[in-house]
Parts: structure tokens; sequence; C-alpha cells
């Protein structure tokens, strides 16, 4: 068997069984599917795989995400691992869209499709690595003025009309050589959550593999349970980790200046908007 498919569940809603429903039609080659239960409360996840013929991998806890994948990917000796959210929809020949444009090419590493929400709208999945000035400028002003120069600098790299390399690709749903995720490591699990598939394209990048934005495949990604319930812990973590990034990327001593900096105005927006979060909250109960 040269797939094999992984999720990772954290007391995940209906949205899982949703995802097990919808590949069949997605690849009409064998796989095996894995889920990774990081610590569910609840038996849910059990039921659901076995409806399914998947196989849950349990880790006792709440590991992270980047590190429950790689649990997920231990042991596997076929070419592809389709990593993607338990609140991703397939839709049919999704996955067989990308495995037959990994023929184009060879040193793709990761290949990713294009994400749509549940309502039709394209999610910029495939974009540049954050730096100094586009990052900020995104980061600044992404909510109140979405078309800004800045954001549309970090996303130029989503042309939804052809097939072509980026910086890097959504972790929602990817595609992946396994004999290049094992190459550089895998995820990196020093992000509990967030910006491991960032740090993923870097590695890739430097390792001379290719990721690869394939629009010809399409699935439907709609935000989880715990970015509705817990929105504020959500927005916490996001901008932990891009910090944990800055410091990775701005490494030299020289740099702290400018890594204090931005840390800083992490800090802020990270304030400015779960307050926005938990009065958006407030407001609809």
């Amino acid at each position: 068997m040269r797939i094999r498919v992984i999720t990772v569940a954290f007391n995940p809603g209906a949205e899982l069984e949703a995802f097990l429903a919808s590949l069949p039609a997605a690849l009409h080659e064998a796989y095996e599917c894995v889920i990774v239960d990081n610590g569910s409360e609840h038996a849910e996840v059990d039921r659901v795989a076995r409806a399914h013929g998947a196989r849950v991998v349990r880790t006792g806890e709440n590991i992270g995400y980047g590190r429950a994948a790689n649990r997920g990917a231990q042991g596997f000796t076929g070419e592809w691992l389709a990593v993607a959210n338990p609140d991703v929809v397939f839709t049919p020949g999704s996955l067989d869209a990308l495995v037959r444009g990994a023929e184009s090419f060879p040193r793709a590493g990761a290949l990713g499709p294009l994400i749509r929400t549940p309502e039709g709208d394209i999610y910029p999945s495939a974009r540049q690595f954050p730096r100094i000035v586009s990052g900020v400028g995104h980061a600044l002003l992404g909510n109140m003025w979405p078309n800004n120069p800045f954001s549309r600098s970090y996303r130029s790299n989503a042309d939804v009309t052809r097939a072509h390399p980026v910086d890097w690709l959504s972790g929602a749903c990817l595609l992946l050589r396994r004999e290049a995720f094992e190459a550089v490591g895998g995820f990196d699990d020093s992000y509990f959550m967030f910006f491991e598939d960032v740090a993923l394209g870097e590695a890739l990048a430097r390792a001379s593999w290719q990721s690869v934005f394939l629009p010809e495949a399409e699935v439907i990604h709609s935000q989880g349970a715990s970015w509705k319930d817990q929105p504020a812990a959500m927005l916490r973590e996001h901008h932990r980790s891009a910090a944990h990034y800055i410091d990775s990327v701005y490494a030299r001593p020289w740099q702290a200046p400018l890594r204090w900096a931005i840390r800083g105005g992490l800090a802020l927006r990270a304030q400015l908007h779960v307050r926005a979060a938990r009065a958006a909250r407030r407001r609809s109960h």
C-alpha cells in the first residue's frame, strides 16, 4: 500500500465522520487511514473509526499537532502520506488529483490542494515565507484592510489558475512524499500547534524539495470545534507559535532587538484579537 491518510483528532465533533466518509470518493486506490487520538475525553473517535475502517493511534494526552502527525506516520514504508485536519472534507477525486499531479513535479516534497470554506470562498493556502516587512504588515493590517499590499505579497503564491511551486502550504491538507518528510525529520514538534506547516516548508526548501500548489485538487475546510469553543486560547497559541518562528528565523545575536520588537508587536496583536474574540462570543450568546 503506497498511501496512508493521517488525521489528528482532539475531542472532534461531527466533522470527523464527514472527513472519513469523503475519503473513498477522493482516492480510488488502496489506502490506509490512521486517526491519531490526541487525548480526546470521549469514545467518539473509536466509534467513528470502527464505522469507517480506520485505525486509531492513541497518544494518551494532547502532545501537539505536529508531534501527533509524526506519530501517525511512524512505521509506514509507502510513498505518500496524506495529512489533513479532521474538519476537512475531500471533494471527489481530490486525492487522486494530488497524487497524479505529483508526477509533473518529481522534487515535490509536499503538495497542497485548493482549499475552500464551506461558503465556497477560496482560502489562501499557498504563501510566501513570512519575513519582516510582509509579515508585520500582514499581521497589523490583515483584519482591518484584507487587501493591503503586505497581505497581497504574503499571499502572492496563491495563483489558482495553475499548478506551481510555492514557499509553503497550509497544513490543513497536505500530500507528503514520505522520503522527503523523513529526510527533514517530519514536522518540527517544538511547535505545539500552528506554524509547523511554515517550518516544514522551510525545512523542505533547505533540503532542495519543493512545495507545490495544485489547484485542480479541491477540499473544503471548516474551522473546527476548538476554534469555535476556545477562540481566545487558539489565538494565544497562534501568536506563541508565531513568536517561536520569528526566534528561529532571526536567531543571530545581533538580531535580538529585532526579535524583541516583533515579539512585542505580536503580544499586543494577540491581546487585541483575544479581546475581540471574547466580545464576539459574548454577542453570540
